[in-house]
């Protein structure tokens, strides 16, 4: 299952950073590749708002 980003976003960038794959996408708010994510987590561990959520 993958992750997503709630409209919580502030748009730090620390979650793109930390996706080993790339997955993330840049923008207000940023997103997730669904097709891309393969659901590690990393994201969500560093994400200061709490805005990414496994869908």
């Amino acid at each position: 299952m993958a992750f997503k980003i709630s409209d919580e976003c502030v748009s730090c960038g620390a979650c793109a950073a930390e996706c080993p794959i790339g997955a993330i996408s840049e923008g207000t708010p940023y997103s997730i590749n669904a097709d891309e994510c393969v659901s590690c987590g990393a994201c969500a561990g560093v994400c200061p708002m709490g805005a990414i959520s496994e869908e």
